[in-house]
């Protein structure tokens, strides 16, 4: 989460028909501001398969005063035995002509809202702030790698519930190539696990939700549809896909959830694109993380 005073870099600068040339932007959705005197980072171009570039993209860490990158634990897959995976809804049914993406449930968006936000927590460390969600009965937290700003395994901090409770949290580990890190709160009494579904059932057009704290405003919802499956962007470093969504999401977001009309968690919001340099809000560009990616990196933390 970022304050409102703070002022975040962007992901980068979309191309193609209807874009002006412009001055290369780097943004992402979460970002801490940088500190006095800091440069923008430059633009990274990425290229989709075919090999034309699609949008000047970087990923900077944009926690208070924050710098680009996550120092954090190394994950190694251990020998030893690995704990019960983490759990996951049933594959959803194929649905019928088009209905595809359609509230499933009593309620409608507003009931998925009601079901997925005692699972989303603030997150507070020493040089930044954004989002998280539970994701298992033993404490366990997912949240970006970058919004703990280089917060090392076992480093403490804190995590805001839904109902307010403040309550310390440990770092557990990160993953910087996929900007993902796992923390953990040792008193699990209350807390509530989301339930994590699958990007793979995904379809262009499927609405979502976004859930967070953007510019610390706690408790965030916003809507949309998911835009592209598979969009390549810079995030952790490195060139991934990503699922893209127009659902608002700023800076605060990064770590939150992506679910769909079901309320299960099918992405980590992480990255938006900008216009500008200064252009810090949404455009209706953002991306998230696949959470059939991040399930096998969260478990590998967790494991040690």
């Amino acid at each position: 989460m970022v304050m409102p005073h703070d002022r975040p870099p962007g992901l980068g600068r979309p191309r193609g028909p209807g874009f002006a040339p412009g001055p290369p932007p780097p943004t992402s959705p979460e970002a801490p501001s940088r500190a006095a005197g800091a440069t923008a980072a430059p633009a990274v171009p990425v290229r989709k398969g075919s090999g034309r570039l699609l949008a000047a993209a970087v990923l900077v860490a944009a926690l208070t005063g924050g710098a680009a990158g996550v120092a954090g634990g190394r994950l190694a897959v251990g020998d030893e035995a690995a704990p019960a995976a983490l759990p996951r809804a049933a594959a959803a049914p194929p649905a019928p002509s088009g209905s595809s993406g359609s509230p499933g449930s009593a309620g409608g968006l507003s009931g998925t809202a009601a079901r997925v936000l005692p699972s989303v927590v603030s997150v507070e460390s020493g040089r930044g702030a954004g989002s998280g969600f539970v994701i298992d009965g033993s404490g366990h937290l997912l949240t970006n790698a970058h919004v703990l700003a280089g917060s090392a395994a076992g480093a403490g901090v804190t995590v805001v519930l839904d109902d307010g409770r403040r309550l310390p949290a440990v770092v557990v580990g990160t993953d910087e190539a996929y900007d993902l890190a796992v923390l953990r709160v040792d008193d699990a009494r209350g807390l509530t696990a989301a339930v994590l579904g699958r990007s793979a059932d995904l379809a262009v057009g499927d609405q979502v939700l976004a859930v967070g704290s953007p510019l610390g405003l706690a408790g965030t919802v916003t809507g949309g549809i998911v835009s592209a499956l598979d969009r390549q962007v810079r995030l952790g470093g490195r060139g991934q896909t990503a699922l893209q969504t127009d659902a608002s999401i700023n800076p605060g977001n990064s770590g939150g959830p992506l679910v769909n009309a079901r309320g299960e968690v099918i992405g980590i919001n992480t990255a938006i694109a900008t216009l500008s340099r200064r252009g810090t809000g949404s455009i209706g560009i953002g991306f998230a993380i696949p959470i059939d990616r991040a399930v096998p990196v969260a478990e590998r933390i967790i494991r040690g």
